[in-house]
């Protein structure tokens, strides 16, 4: 059967991420990344045919320019023929999305509505949907939601305790978000542990500079960790995660401003705030190491929320298969994970330290010795190839 390609752009508030992939094999031909869209140093990197690249943007280039010139590379490497379509990530589709749509003027219109409830991604996100169809005029543009995985999720687990008028009336609810990740992870578990998707339990864990925990019943989101937007639940790499709502009281009275304190609790907190050094968990894991008691602090408060998160969602699992560790600390830091781990005894896990130090170079899998009950996985994530799948389905109907 004929390769499927579809080129797929994540737009974020400042950077461009990029790659052209088969759908159905998720072999990559291109992938890269814009970054520093907006500065005297923007700048577009990118990996052909197992070479490395970085091309040096004009000063200040927005997402426009980096797709501009993502579409002359494209061109230039005669990419562009194979193409079927164009998937887009888009943060934040409300309640209206619940899976993947064809972009339409219509559906322009929904993203914009919501953008409030993401305002450092969906504006972005429009952005490189304009820019992509301008360069790519003759194909289908695919909108790929975070929330629409979520959707599946009860009333009582989506509602908040406010006046039920504010849900009928402004839709204010908990969305979740790394839908693509947990769905695409939750598969993955299946194959390993060899079970029907339908049959398993699991809880997923999505750690990167943004975090969230999804509880996962037979391959449906009942509960997930972030909310209305992506700053309720655990602690991130800048992020809050959750606190007493009364905080914005007590720090208005201080003399912050709505402003002031959206920016503190969305970029000067998390990891970065606690460890007062950097919201790179490389950074805190060196310095724990030297046991700096800022960074030794920071990655305690982290993995104590993290494991009270996981211990509650098997509340509404009702039994627990198997918990998934993705993203780019999920994946890497063998510490953060022994750490999660040494506080979930009540499940019996046992960490084995050589598999757990091998997923850390690339080795996923189970990562726990116990024989029995629940086990704990490493599962590299791949949204992109989420996003490239759901537009050449999509594509492939309409044809």
């Amino acid at each position: 059967m004929p390769q499927q390609y579809v080129l797929v752009l994540n737009c974020g508030s400042s950077s461009l991420k990029f790659a052209i992939i088969d759908a159905k094999s998720g072999n990559e031909t291109l992938t890269g990344l814009a970054e520093c869209l907006g500065l005297e140093n923007a700048r577009l990197k990118y990996k052909l045919k197992g070479s490395k690249h970085t091309v040096s943007l004009a000063s200040n280039a927005q997402h426009a320019q980096a797709i501009a010139v993502l579409v002359q590379l494209i061109n230039d490497n005669q990419l562009s023929n194979e193409l079927i379509a164009v998937g887009h990530r888009v943060v934040h589709g409300g309640e209206q999305f619940t899976g993947s749509v064809i972009i339409t003027d219509e559906v322009i219109s929904a993203i914009t509505k919501v953008s409030a409830l993401a305002p450092l991604h969906n504006p972005a996100n429009l952005i490189g949907i304009e820019a992509a169809t301008q360069a790519f005029g003759s194909l289908p543009q695919i909108a790929v939601f975070d929330t629409a995985f979520h959707q599946t999720m009860p009333s009582k687990a989506y509602l908040y305790a406010l006046p039920y008028k504010l849900y009928k009336e402004h839709s204010v609810r908990r969305y979740g978000f790394h839908g693509t990740s947990h769905y695409f992870v939750s598969g993955q578990a299946a194959t390993v542990l060899q079970k029907p998707i339908e049959d398993i339990n699991l809880i997923s864990a999505h750690l990167g500079n943004g975090c969230s925990v999804t509880a996962i019943k037979g391959g449906k989101s009942v509960d997930t960790s972030m909310g209305i937007t992506p700053l309720e639940g655990l602690m991130m790499g800048t992020r809050s995660g959750d606190v007493d709502p009364g905080l914005f009281s007590f720090l208005s009275n201080l003399g912050y401003s709505a402003k002031k304190i959206d920016d503190l609790l969305n970029k000067k907190s998390g990891l970065l705030g606690l460890s007062e050094l950097s919201n790179d968990c490389r950074t805190i894991e060196e310095e724990y190491e030297k046991e700096n008691p800022q960074a030794i602090l920071a990655l305690d408060v982290f993995c104590y929320r993290l494991a009270k998160y996981i211990a509650s969602y098997t509340v509404p699992l009702g039994e627990l298969d198997a918990i998934i560790f993705t993203g780019g600390i999920g994946e890497n830091s063998n510490l953060i994970r022994e750490k999660v781990l040494n506080l979930l005894t009540i499940f019996g896990l046992a960490v084995d330290q050589d598999k757990n130090l091998a997923a850390r170079f690339g080795q996923s899998g189970i990562i726990t010795k116990n024989q029995t009950g629940p086990v704990a996985l490493v599962i590299p994530t791949n949204e992109e190839w989420v996003i490239a799948q759901d537009s050449a389905l999509l594509v492939l109907e309409i044809k």
